[in-house]
């Protein structure tokens, strides 16, 4: 296949590190997100990586947990970088077979957003694409990939095919990531599917901002209102 050039400058990618290690600690998840992120910024993306346990994030299901309780939340300052995105990828390692408590506590707060709506009055990530990343020496990376995929389109993102790319290596005591004599470099399974997974956000993102995201009609309050009315008006139909 003949090599093309996609300038996609225009477009901005966050990715959100689920690790539970704080900054400068080593992130097996990081070298994942560095495929990723040099194929994006190849293509002139704007690209942000941030590690969630970098922040004080409280934990809770409102926009400001400020004002539930907690004496400090990151997340407001956070989720202004989130709308300012038009691509967003959570990543994430497992543990006990599932995703870790970081990544719960993102989804969490993206979906206490839920109700923002855009400027065509649609939930305020309509629009917007969303992949995963995940990482580990333990199984569950499909059932990671799962959930987070999953609760990312119930919010509004769109999920394009092949979404989410993993590395996985067998259990401890054997290598993870970016520790030596663990291949990842040479791991033509994983390269595949993050090429894939990284080239397909670009694109969906770019076939969205050329069709000015979902039409509105159909996913606004008055589409359920015209099928209500109709409903019952035609009792034949029931």
């Amino acid at each position: 296949m003949k090599s093309q050039n996609f300038d996609y400058s225009w477009l901005k990618a966050l990715f959100i590190n689920c690790t539970l290690k704080p900054s400068p600690k080593l992130s097996h998840t990081d070298g994942l997100i560095d495929i990723s992120k040099i194929i994006m910024e190849k293509q002139w993306v704007s690209v942000e990586v941030i590690r969630a346990a970098d922040y004080p994030i409280a934990n809770g299901i409102m926009p400001d947990m400020t004002k539930e309780g907690w004496k400090e939340d990151a997340w407001p300052a956070l989720y202004k970088k989130v709308l300012e995105a038009d691509i967003l990828i959570i990543t994430t390692p497992i543990w006990l077979w599932d995703k870790s408590s970081q990544c719960t506590k993102i989804i969490e707060r993206l979906y206490s957003n839920s109700w923002d709506t855009n400027e065509s009055w649609q939930y305020a990530f309509y629009g917007k694409v969303g992949g995963c990343l995940v990482t580990w020496n333990e199984d569950g990376a499909k059932h990671c990939a799962m959930w987070v995929l999953y609760s990312l389109q119930h919010i509004g993102y769109t999920i394009p095919p092949q979404a989410d790319a993993a590395w996985l290596w067998e259990v401890w005591p054997w290598p993870s990531y970016k520790d030596k004599n663990s291949w990842w470099p040479e791991n033509d399974f994983t390269n595949k599917n993050t090429t894939f997974m990284t080239w397909n956000l670009m694109h969906m993102a770019h076939i969205l901002n050329e069709n000015k995201g979902i039409p509105a009609y159909g996913n606004l309050p008055e589409a359920w209102k015209d099928w209500n009315k109709f409903w019952f008006e035609n009792p034949e139909y029931r």
